[in-house]
């Protein structure tokens, strides 16, 4: 029997800290429970959020509605020939999945290592990082549909991956619950070392041939270096997207600061370092009020503890009006803002 709990506080539920409350709160462990919860008509016409690791979100207000926590655990694998399909539940932890494919050797999700959420969030985010994009592994994926009650497999193709982006954020947002993930890896590493970070952290470690386990443990270094760990101080990691913008677009910034850090992103398209544009703007570890910008990394917004929700918007507000002032280019925010 499903246990719906009322007035359930998320502090613990999102890495921001944020102290708010839910109306109804209930976990899913299993797919069934899905069935059950929204046989109910009352839940089928209440406002939901869907919540994984909570490691993508800034809660501005309290959630007037039923928050789902998805729990579906399970990790299972398949190789054929040089091929390993592994499939996890939604609500395993990312980094488990990584470290339990790395351990194996199955290739493919090394460069992603550390990145906080569950399982389920990955496809949503079109997660990414040092080169790697979620779309780049991707196989397939199972969700629940809300309307209907019933399973639906969705391919690399249905998912129309995007940069940090995807249908679950678009057209169908909010009309599913993913509840498993499957990847295609590989038994034949394809190392990808083209970040300058990673090389530069191989050669200081003295590796020239590196296993996915040393690329993997390099990446997990990078990250914790310039990134705080949210159990010591709340933040959701990067908090924008780095700005894609035309190449007309990138010639006026590059011509008025040649320094601007930057890559290529495709036939006409280049990609701007947000936390570097950031940084430029004098944010860089900047402190207002209860909430800032991290030390290491201007990208990275933090709660030094009781900032609400809205006071950590406000922040990112004055820092995307800082930087379209000073390059004429719009950040977006990467986090989703609820409320």
């Amino acid at each position: 029997m499903l246990q719906i709990q009322q007035n359930v506080s998320l502090k613990n539920f999102n890495t921001f800290g944020i102290e708010v409350f839910a109306r109804y709160f209930v976990e899913i462990n299993h797919e069934d429970e899905l069935v059950e919860l929204f046989m109910d008509p009352q839940w089928f016409q209440t406002e939901r959020l869907i919540l994984g690791g909570g490691s993508n979100m800034l809660f501005k207000t309290d959630f007037d509605g039923l928050v789902i926590r998805v729990n579906i655990r399970g990790i299972e694998h398949r190789i054929s020939k040089n091929e390993v399909f592994v499939a996890a539940g939604g609500g395993e932890v990312w980094n488990d999945l990584v470290n339990f494919c790395v351990a194996r050797e199955y290739a493919g999700l090394e460069n992603l290592s550390l990145i906080p959420g569950s399982v389920g969030a990955s496809p949503i985010q079109n997660i990414g990082a040092y080169g790697v994009e979620l779309k780049d592994v991707f196989y397939s994926c199972n969700a629940f549909e809300i309307a209907t009650g019933a399973i639906k497999t969705f391919s690399k193709h249905d998912c129309r991956f995007g940069y940090r982006d995807s249908i679950f954020k678009t057209e169908l947002k909010g009309q599913y619950i993913i509840t498993s993930v499957k990847f295609r890896l590989s038994l034949v590493p394809d190392v990808k070392l083209h970040y300058g970070a990673i090389q530069d952290e191989l050669a200081k470690r003295n590796i020239t041939s590196p296993t996915i386990k040393d690329v993997s443990q390099v990446v997990s270094h990078i990250r914790v270096s310039k990134l705080p760990d949210p159990s010591t101080i709340g933040n959701a990691g990067s908090f924008f997207k780095n700005p894609v913008i035309s190449t007309e677009e990138f010639n006026k910034v590059h011509t008025a600061f040649p320094e601007v850090v930057h890559y290529p992103a495709g036939d006409g398209f280049t990609k701007l370092a947000a936390g570097w544009l950031i940084e430029q703007c004098g944010w860089k570890g900047k402190v207002v009020g209860h909430t800032g910008t991290w030390k290491n990394q201007a990208l990275v917004l933090v709660n030094h503890g009781g900032a609400t929700g809205q006071e950590v918007y406000s922040l990112s507000s004055q820092i995307i009006d800082s930087v379209y002032t000073k390059f004429g280019v719009m950040l977006e925010r990467e986090v989703n803002i609820i409320g």
